[in-house]
């Protein structure tokens, strides 16, 4: 028995030996702190971490709240290193200012790869520029933009309505986040790689592979996002060295939504016409420059921006509409006025200029972004020893994350009514939309990455609220509706956990 316990305690050696030499680097160094907050002396925030990981984004949000810095401090022996910060002077420091220091950095990227490889969103350097540089000269053509208001307007009028004068008619209970993920889907689709998923068609009845895909893609998101939530790094690696629990779903998720992409870019191979296509893919692949796992990669990356972001903004939006009825009477009354400017009549598509002219709708959807954002924290890595602008010291190696969440709940930014849904915040006294620092309203980032697809998420947006709005009341029901706030997925985007029922009326029958 002796002999046993002996060679027990020799095989847990290496291990004891390496925690504690891990332990005693990191209470060696400098290590970041939060106002008001105290740490564990020896194990940091690991605590504090386990009790509140299932709420992360509530409690980094209370913790910067309560910050003079608008930041929290966050180390883990052993672990990860960082801030996470709402600090619009910080996220200036580091999304523009010295944004070379600031990459993605390898630690998240590595963290990502299995699912999104190399493509836009999760690469530096050299091979995250030639990318930027290729799509933001597509996405600056006035001809996409022509391309993105068919393709928007199409899917409303053809498929979107349709669908939702159904539910109305057989007073059919719907989920509306899923009938937005599919809208976004068939558009960013149409407009990045020229297929056609059809994911609307067909009186919104989806094709078992298609459920099947959109289901592993956000598992996918879910499990890949589940691997930052770790407080122990290096688990997941072992997980997937040995193909167990979650990784192995991930595995049979990511090889799904790999399969999709890899279609998509062998059947735009095959086309002998990319040279006259209007859409993004058939321009990267008439170079003829890119293997098809880089161009899978491009693929992806558009996918997350397309399905998920979008109709993350709308399900929290309509959510929010159902307690201010006053506000969509106000959209109403707007799409009726610009209606009545512009000669056309309801049910006719909206062109750019007539969604442009829409500023407190505009208001209204910015607005609810600031409260959730699509998404809620973004990740960044110190590549030098670095000093904020407030002289706050920051290691090379530490993550430093900006959140959009935190930021967009702070009285120090937003004024006392922070918490408040006030779409009159962004309104000039003319009554035009009056935008934001993009330091202070991240949704769509800042600096050199700023998000290609702005102005394509609020055409696609706008014209789903005033088609909707103009025609149709949702009724987002009771238990949803009344019961708080619903509980979020902490996602690559913020999802509502459980989707948005509601049931639809015509307009009439309203009132």
């Amino acid at each position: 028995m002796a002999m046993e316990f002996s060679y027990s305690m020799l095989l847990l050696l290496p291990l004891v030996l390496y925690m504690s030499y891990q332990l005693t680097r990191t209470l060696a160094k400098k290590k970041p702190t939060t106002h008001g907050f105290k740490a564990h002396p020896l194990l940091g925030y690991l605590p504090a971490f386990l009790n509140n990981s299932h709420r992360f984004l509530d409690w980094s949000s209370e913790l910067i709240a309560g910050s003079p810095e608008m930041r929290m401090g966050f180390w883990i022996p052993g672990m990860r290193t960082g801030f996470v910060t709402a600090n619009p002077v910080d996220v200036e420091h580091i999304l523009r200012t010295n944004f070379a220091n600031y990459p993605k950095g390898e630690h998240a990227i590595g963290m990502l790869e299995d699912f999104l490889g190399h493509g836009l969103f999760n690469s530096d350097g050299d091979q995250w520029l030639w990318q930027r540089k290729n799509a933001s000269y597509e996405f600056s053509k006035r001809s996409l933009r022509r391309f993105v208001v068919d393709v928007v307007q199409d899917e409303v009028a053809n498929r979107l309505l349709p669908l939702l004068r159904r539910a109305a008619a057989g007073d059919v209970v719907l989920d509306l986040q899923d009938v937005l993920q599919r809208f976004g889907f068939d558009t960013i689709c149409m407009v990045v790689f020229g297929h056609d998923p059809r994911c609307l068609a067909d009186g919104g009845v989806l094709e078992e592979s298609k459920s099947e895909f959109m289901h592993s893609f956000g598992e996918a998101q879910d499990l890949v996002i589940g691997r930052f939530m770790d407080p122990i790094g290096i688990s997941w690696k072992i997980k997937k060295m040995f193909n167990v629990g979650t990784e192995r779903r991930l595995k049979k998720a990511v090889a799904d939504v790999h399969a999709f992409a890899m279609d998509i870019v062998r059947a735009r191979r095959q086309s002998a016409s990319v040279e006259d296509r209007d859409d993004v893919l058939s321009k990267f692949v008439a170079s003829d420059d890119y293997s098809d796992e880089v161009l899978r990669d491009i693929v992806l990356s558009f996918l997350i921006a397309g399905r998920e972001t979008t109709s993350s903004g709308l399900t929290w939006f309509f959510w929010l509409m159902s307690s201010r009825p006053d506000v969509v009477v106000r959209i109403a009354d707007e799409v009726r006025a610009v209606r009545k400017a512009t000669g056309t009549r309801p049910g006719e598509p909206f062109g750019f200029d007539a969604l442009r002219e829409m500023h407190y709708l505009h208001a209204t959807l910015t607005e609810s972004m600031r409260l959730y954002p699509p998404v809620p924290m973004d990740p960044q890595s110190c590549a030098a020893d670095d000093t904020l602008p407030d002289g706050t010291f920051v290691r090379a190696g530490w993550f430093v994350n900006y959140s959009a969440q935190a930021r967009g709940r702070l009285a120090a930014i937003w004024g006392e009514d922070c918490m408040e849904y006030r779409p009159e915040r962004w309104l000039g006294e003319d009554g035009a939309f009056q935008p934001a620092s993009p330091f202070r309203f991240t949704v769509f980032h800042a600096g050199p990455r700023t998000c290609l697809g702005k102005e394509m998420a609020y055409v696609q947006m706008k014209s789903i609220v005033a088609n909707v709005f103009e025609e149709l009341v949702v009724d987002v029901l009771k238990e949803v509706a009344g019961g708080g706030v619903p509980e979020h997925v902490f996602s690559v985007t913020l999802r509502m956990k459980g989707g948005l029922a509601v049931k639809i009326r015509r307009k009439t029958e309203a009132y």
